[in-house]
This record gives structure tokens, C-alpha cells and sequence, in this order.
């Protein structure tokens, strides 16, 4: 590449933060079916997938998957790992039916705020429970921590991150992906994957803007705490005061907004 400075061109090597496909098919007795295909970085893929699913309310918990794998019989040897199938455990089972619908991982749908926020309640997910109580200097720790465990970040400048942390603000596990609601997916994938939910004492912290989808994927795994370094959305404001979540934006220095669920949040006065 040539960089341009001041006038002055030069030419060096830059890395890139990689992007290509991933199909997510899920395997139900003897019936495979495509659900989902989203732009990613490779890398916990696995995650990703057990994640989306959980979050979309195909699966339910850690027994519900038999195995997930890479399609290594596919016939173009390039797609091998750009496909991950999520094999159901036992047969067929109603309450893990596969829907009739395709899953578009963008900001727009054909729904109405409300309707998606009803739809949610139809489901079946409930109000988050009171607490944790996390003092502001936790809160504020967070970006920092998050920034100093992005690797890939830091040699391409072009990845999203996502960061699960404890209540005490300790991080357990980050996810990296161009698009943040992937790295949203892996990190909640990974905590599902491990046992570990619902995730009532946890916070989750994201490096973009807090969207709808991200917030309703920490609705879906019990977290009570999302925070962002750039603004949320209108819609996510709405899901997290009807939920309970509470919700923080721009996230920077020892400055952040609470636009919902300040309860959790303690302060000096």
C-alpha cells in the first residue's frame, strides 16, 4: 500500500483484519438447514455459532448440542471452514424446530420497535433480577482493560472487541470480529459453551455502539450490566428500560452516560 503524508508517499506492508463468510447450519435428526450466513474474522467459530443460536432462542443450554463441526467433506476444500454445523442432541424435538425464516445480521428488519420488543416478551424472557451494584471506578477501568487485550487490534486497527468481566470488573474472556455483534456472539458463546449461564453477575463491555441486536443477545444470557464506548441506540435504550438492563454509552476516560438501570451503578453522590 502507499501511505500519504503531508504530501509525501510511501510504500509499506499493512496488516488487515481478515473478513470472509460463515454459514451456520444447524442439524436436527436427519434434516440439516442453513440459518444464518454472516460476514466474520475466523477464529471461535464455534462460539459464534453456539452463541447466535442461543441468543436467535434455537437452543437452550450445553446439552441441547451433540457437536458442532467444520463441513471438512465439503466439496470445495476453501468453504471447508466457512460452514459450522451444530448437530442437536437425541431426535427431534418441537421446542428446537428449526423456523421457516431467514436471519439477516444487519440493523434493519421489517418489524416495528415495538413489535420486536413484544416479540421478545412472547418468548418468554423475562425482566432482569435486581443487582450487581458496581462502583463508577469500575466502570471506568473497563476500556482500558478491554484495549490492552486486543491483540489483533493492535496489528490491524480494524477489529471490534467484545469483553465479558465479572462484577469487580475482572476480565474473563474477550472476543475480536469486524462486525462487533460477532464478537458479541463468541464471547456469550463462550460462557454458554462453558456452563456458565445465565450470567446474572456479569457485565459486558463491547468497543462500538450499543445496537438493538446486541443488547437483545445480553438480554438472552441474563447479562445485567452492557456497556459501550460510542452511543446506543434508540431501540437498545427502549429493550434495556423494559428489561431491566441497565445500559452505559460513551464510555471514555472517567466519563460515561447511564441511560438506563442507573441503579447498578454506585457513585460518590
Amino acid at each position: 500500500m502507499r501511505s500519504i503524508d503531508r504530501g509525501q508517499a510511501t510504500s509499506r506492508i499493512d496488516l488487515l483484519a481478515t473478513e470472509e463468510p460463515m454459514e451456520i447450519r444447524l442439524r436436527h435428526g436427519r434434516r440439516t438447514q442453513s440459518v444464518a450466513v454472516t460476514m466474520r474474522t475466523p477464529g471461535a467459530d464455534f462460539e459464534l455459532a453456539a452463541g447466535f443460536l442461543f441468543a436467535e432462542n434455537l437452543i437452550h443450554s450445553r446439552d441441547d448440542i451433540g457437536r458442532i463441526e467444520y463441513c471438512l467433506d465439503c466439496e470445495d476444500v476453501l468453504q471447508q471452514y466457512n460452514i459450522v454445523t451444530v448437530a442437536l442432541r437425541g431426535p427431534a424435538n418441537p421446542n428446537l424446530a428449526i423456523p421457516d425464516r431467514n436471519f439477516g445480521m444487519t440493523s434493519s428488519c421489517g418489524l416495528c420497535g415495538k413489535e420486536r420488543l413484544d416479540q421478545i416478551e412472547r418468548q418468554g424472557v423475562k425482566t432482569l433480577l435486581p443487582g450487581p451494584v458496581i462502583d463508577h471506578t469500575v466502570v471506568t477501568s473497563l476500556p482500558d482493560k478491554l484495549r490492552d487485550a486486543q491483540g489483533l487490534f493492535t496489528a490491524t486497527g480494524g477489529l471490534h472487541a467484545a469483553g465479558l468481566f465479572t462484577a469487580a470488573g475482572d476480565l474473563l474472556v474477550l472476543r475480536e470480529d469486524v462486525g462487533c455483534h460477532n464478537a458479541v456472539d463468541k464471547a456469550i458463546g463462550w460462557a454458554f459453551l462453558e456452563g456458565m449461564l445465565p450470567l446474572s453477575d456479569h457485565m459486558l463491555m463491547v468497543s462500538g455502539r450499543s445496537s438493538f441486536e446486541i443488547a437483545q443477545k445480553c438480554l438472552a444470557a441474563g447479562i445485567p450490566v452492557l456497556c459501550a464506548v460510542s452511543a446506543p441506540s434508540s431501540l437498545a435504550v427502549d429493550l434495556a428500560q423494559r428489561f431491566g438492563m441497565t445500559l452505559v454509552g460513551f464510555l471514555r476516560g472517567e466519563r460515561f452516560n447511564v441511560y438506563a438501570g442507573s441503579d447498578r451503578i454506585r457513585t460518590d453522590r
